[in-house]
C-alpha cells in the first residue's frame, strides 16, 4: 500500500512526488498524461530560461522516477472514495489503497465533488494554506484550489507544500525539506 497517491502528473502532482518519494514515504502518481503543460513553454519558470512544457514534463518525471516514486502514466483514475484508514483508488487497471491522497487534476474538481469536499464562492476547492481540504488527508493543488489564477509555478508550490505537510504530519514536527550540495545523489537518468 503506497503512503501517498498523487492524482495527476503536471507540475503539483510531480512537485508533490519528488518530496514525498525523496524522503521515503511510498509514492504513486497517477497521471492520463493530459496536462495543460503538452500547450505550454516555459519562460518565466525560475531557473529555467526556455523549455517546452512536454519537455519540462519529461524531466520531472525522470526526476520523480529516480526518487524513487512509481509513475502510472495513462492509468486513470475511475474512482476514489474514503475508507477507514485512508483511500481506496480505482483505476481502468487496478484498485489501490493509500493513506493519503493529493488532487492534481488541474481544474477538473469532480473528485473533490464527489468525495465532499467544502467549496468556496468561486466555486474552487476549499483549502487551508497547507492546501488540505475539509476531508482528512486529502489534499487539493493547483487550478483546483484557484479562479483562473493559474501558473506552472504556482502550481508546483501547491505541490510541495502537500508534500511538505504530510512529512511533517509523518513525521510529528514541522518538517523542512532542505539539501545542500554534500547531500546530492548521484542520478541514473534525467
Amino acid at each position: 500500500m503506497p503512503d501517498v497517491a498523487i492524482i495527476g502528473g503536471g507540475p503539483a502532482g510531480l512537485s508533490a512526488a519528488l518530496f514525498t518519494a525523496k524522503n521515503d514515504l511510498e509514492t504513486v502518481v497517477f497521471d492520463t498524461d493530459e496536462t495543460w503543460m503538452h500547450k505550454a513553454h516555459l519562460f518565466n519558470y525560475p531557473g529555467i530560461r526556455s523549455i517546452s512544457g512536454s519537455e519540462y514534463v519529461e524531466l520531472t518525471r525522470g526526476q520523480v522516477r529516480d526518487r524513487g516514486a512509481d509513475l502510472h502514466t495513462g492509468e486513470e483514475v475511475t474512482g476514489l472514495e474514503t475508507i477507514a484508514d485512508g483511500f481506496r483508488i480505482e483505476t481502468s487497471d487496478a484498485t489501490y489503497k493509500t493513506e493519503y491522497a493529493i488532487l492534481a487534476t488541474g481544474a477538473d474538481r469532480s473528485i473533490a465533488d464527489d468525495l465532499g469536499c467544502a467549496f468556496d464562492d468561486d466555486d474552487t476547492v476549499d483549502v487551508d494554506l497547507n492546501m488540505q481540504t475539509s476531508v482528512a488527508n486529502l489534499y487539493a493543488t493547483g487550478a483546483m484550489v484557484r479562479a483562473e489564477e493559474w501558473q506552472a509555478v504556482i502550481a508546483a508550490g501547491d505541490g510541495a507544500t502537500a508534500a511538505l505537510d504530510i512529512l511533517s504530519t509523518e513525521r510529528g514536527e514541522h518538517y523542512h525539506d532542505f539539501d545542500t550540495p554534500g547531500d546530492v545523489p548521484a542520478f541514473t537518468s534525467s
